[in-house]
């Protein structure tokens, strides 16, 4: 991924904390007949490993866990917090016109050799911590021992599990830093100013990242 300085992200706690507030990833790796890609929740297990390690499942039914060539490093893809910038909300468009639209955005990029694991209590061990995760927001989680131990037990033979140690990650924080203050904030106040979640996330980012020059 090409970062510029500006826009690197390297604190590795802010990048883990990114990564488990993104829902959905997508599982890239390369097979004889090229690469493949899955898209898939994944759960960060942040102490495992020097970057952590990140767990998820594919269906058996999906060739990329057979066909990925081992050899050669996965590539798992985060991105979130992201926002369309529109000219118009620079104030140096009034004053010299020299504006064009950008996009903002933050993109994690998590490289591994992946393994994938056919283990029905691994399986199991899996499914229920990314069910706790993604239920927690609700006023009665739904837990995988919700349903009958049958089901159970035929929808995991139906998934092969995914491991990925983390052994580099990259992650690009593209929020205008090298725009003019005016400019910036002029950004911040519009996309505060919106209803769209996107645009209000990207504001937090933004506003979070003026703070820190403040220092």
């Amino acid at each position: 991924m090409y970062v510029p300085p500006a826009f690197r992200e390297d604190d590795l706690p802010t990048i883990h904390a990114e990564m488990q507030k993104i829902q959905l990833a997508t599982l890239v790796t390369l097979t004889e007949n090229g690469l493949v890609a899955t898209h898939l929740p994944l759960l960060l297990d942040s102490d495992a490993g020097e970057f952590g390690t990140l767990y998820g499942h594919l269906a058996r039914g999906n060739l990329q866990w057979r066909e990925t060539m081992p050899s050669v490093e996965a590539l798992a893809i985060f991105t979130a917090s992201d926002a369309y910038v529109t000219p118009s909300w620079y104030p140096s468009k009034l004053e010299t016109g020299k504006v064009v639209p950008t996009w903002m955005y933050a993109a994690i990029h998590a490289y591994g050799a992946v393994k994938f694991i056919d283990d029905a209590e691994w399986l199991r061990d899996l499914v229920s911590r990314l069910t706790d995760k993604h239920e927690a927001s609700f006023p009665q989680p739904w837990k995988v021992t919700d349903a009958p131990g049958e089901y159970v037990e035929a929808q995991l033979k139906r998934i092969i599990g995914v491991e990925l140690p983390i052994s580099r990650l990259e992650a690009k924080w593209k929020f205008d830093q090298r725009s003019l203050e005016a400019d910036r904030l002029g950004v911040v106040t519009a996309l505060e100013a919106s209803s769209t979640p996107g645009n209000l996330e990207a504001a937090g980012v933004m506003r979070r990242i003026e703070e820190k020059r403040k220092g």
